[in-house]
């Protein structure tokens, strides 16, 4: 494993669904997670962060997005992320509900890194957690992100 996980670099949440959110918020507690989350509530708050970022606010170190938002889709979001010449390496995980083929193809397609489908129950999500903190946090070597 290798020790570039930056502790002070955040996960940007993107989820509407307040259970979903607290749901992820315990499951990295439990895990003992150190990265601070940052919630964006829709997709118009996660396009928020794009001027905060190029303003000099810490790059996220991975966006975990649910793709079924108000205001902005979470496929549009993760396009306009993709697009972005600056942040189009921020890892983009797909976390969702759906596990439907079209939204699997469509965010691979518009260069989502992974795509899970979330569990319901919290022990497997515990797991599912753990997953992403181990690969992404700790395996996964990251884009050094210049804002």
């Amino acid at each position: 494993m290798n020790n570039y996980n930056d502790i002070t670099r955040p996960i940007l949440l993107v989820e509407d669904n307040p259970m979903d959110i607290d749901l992820t918020r315990r499951a990295f507690i439990r895990r003992k997670l150190a990265n601070p989350i940052e919630v964006a509530k829709d997709g118009e708050a996660a396009l928020a962060w794009l001027p905060r970022w190029e303003a000099g606010a810490p790059l996220p170190i991975i966006v975990l997005l649910d793709l079924k938002l108000p205001k902005v889709d979470g496929l549009e979001l993760l396009r306009q992320f993709k697009s972005h010449p600056q942040f189009q390496t921020i890892p983009v995980v797909v976390l969702t509900s759906s596990n439907e083929d079209k939204d699997i193809q469509t965010a691979y397609k518009l260069g989502a890194n992974s795509y899970i489908t979330k569990p319901v129950d919290f022990d497997k999500f515990l797991d599912v957690a753990g997953h992403i903190e181990i690969y992404w946090l700790a395996v996964n070597t990251p884009p050094r992100g210049e804002a």
